[in-house]
Formats: structure tokens, sequence, C-alpha cells
């Protein structure tokens, strides 16, 4: 008899413009604690920081507090966050990480900066070879973040994942896009989407969990929004609409 995996899911929607970075990281792990146990968890782009230019410079040190305490905080779980970190190159780029077992299992750097919003100015891009689909305790995911999520060459390099997770601040005028793009993605590629978008007063607050089928969840009130991942519905998706996706 196939045993399918299940796993919690939980999007955040979070918003970070105008507390401090430890006000914010403290307030972060507490929605940890409170999620489940074994939850795959992803918070919005720079939850912690912000794109805080002002303090750039700080906010980029403070990537290895939230990677420590993040760190610490991810057993079960699986956590998602992305940071602003200056890496051994001498370059500060926008890292999204993978925590699991007290450890950072993945990361990669973005690749598509938003330069109408100046990022081009602050970060360096990221290196395309890191986006491509990685296992964590038996689930395949892949991952864009923000602005990437525009790219399609994008999405066939992650084509065949159990879960995309995709963190963002997407802008409030663009806020349909941001629903269309995650429920196609989630349809084109016959897998479950985690969404999670910052509640700023500038961004959509549009996180959500949408489903192989396409079926769309929204966080609308909520700070943390609770879904259930089905390998069964993968693989059934899958076997009833062949499009290829293995």
């Amino acid at each position: 008899m196939t045993t399918f995996k299940e796993r919690p899911l939980c999007s955040l929607a979070f918003a970070s413009e105008a507390n401090s970075y430890e006000e914010n990281l403290s307030a972060l792990l507490s929605l940890v604690k409170k999620a489940p146990s074994n939850a795959v968890i992803v918070f919005p782009e720079v939850a912690v920081t912000n794109f805080d230019y002002d303090h750039f410079e700080a906010a980029a040190a403070y990537a290895e507090v939230i990677t420590g305490a993040l760190s610490e905080a991810a057993q079960e779980q699986i956590i998602i966050a992305t940071m602003i970190e200056k890496r051994q190159d001498g370059k500060t780029y926008n890292v999204a990480k993978v925590f699991h077992q007290g450890r950072v299992v993945h990361e990669q750097a973005k690749v598509k900066l938003f330069t109408f919003g100046g990022e081009h100015d602050y970060f360096a891009p990221g290196d395309e070879s890191e986006i491509t689909l990685f296992d964590v305790d038996g689930l395949r995911f892949g991952m864009l973040i923000c602005f990437e999520l525009r790219f399609k060459a994008l999405w066939q390099k992650l084509e065949g994942a159990d879960i995309m997770l995709i963190p963002a601040q997407w802008g409030k005028l663009r806020s349909q896009n941001f629903v269309i793009l995650t429920n196609a993605l989630a349809i084109m590629n016959q897998c479950y989407v985690v969404a999670s978008d910052a509640k700023n007063s500038d961004t959509s607050g549009m996180s959500g969990l949408i489903t192989p089928f396409g079926e769309e969840r929204r966080n609308g009130g909520l700070v943390c929004l609770e879904g259930n991942f089905s390998e069964k519905e993968v693989r059934k998706m899958r076997r009833y609409l062949d499009v290829g996706i293995a």
C-alpha cells in the first residue's frame, strides 16, 4: 500500500515596516512557536529588517542574528526566510534560506532584482544556477523570490516541485498580478504554492495557499494562514491531467 506524505503549510502576512529588527524577529518567532510542530512556514520577503536602505549595513549585519535564531527554532519545522546579507565576495544580496533540523539546508540569492524599486542600487543579483529544485525531509521544493515570479523560464526550471515557496514584498498597485501569477503557478506546475507577501502599507498583503487544482485561500485578516500539503493530491493531478510533469 502506497503511503503518501502530508505536512502542514503556513503562509504569513506580516507587517515589518514600523518596528525594530528585534521586535520583528521576536514576533515572527512567536508565530513559529504557534504553528504546527512540523509545518512548512514561509516568511514574507526580508520580513525582519524590511528593505531598510537608510540602515543598509546594519540590516546586512543582522543576517547573522536572524540565521542563528531561525536555525535554533527550526527543528521538525521547515522555515523559509529571506534576508539582506553580505557574502564572502563582499557584495550584498537578498538571500533566501531554508532552515530545518537546526541548520540551513538550502539557500539562494535573488536573481531578478526589481529595478523599478531601486533594488539594483543596493543588491548584487544572485546566480541563476542557485534556482533549482531541492529536497527537504522527503519533499521536493522550488522557490522564487517576489519579482522572479514574473519570469516564465524560471517556472520551467522548477517543474516537478511538490511545493513552490514564494516569499515576497509585492506592490499594492499590482496586487491582482500577484494573485493571478501564484494561482497560475500552482495550476501550471501542478503543485502547492505557499505565497507569503508583506502586509506593509505599500504591499499587496495577498499571502495565500494554492492547491495543484488551483483552489486558493488568502490570508485576509490572518497573520498566519494554515493549510495542508497532500502528496496524494499532487500525484493525482499529474496522473489524470498528464502534461509531462513527473
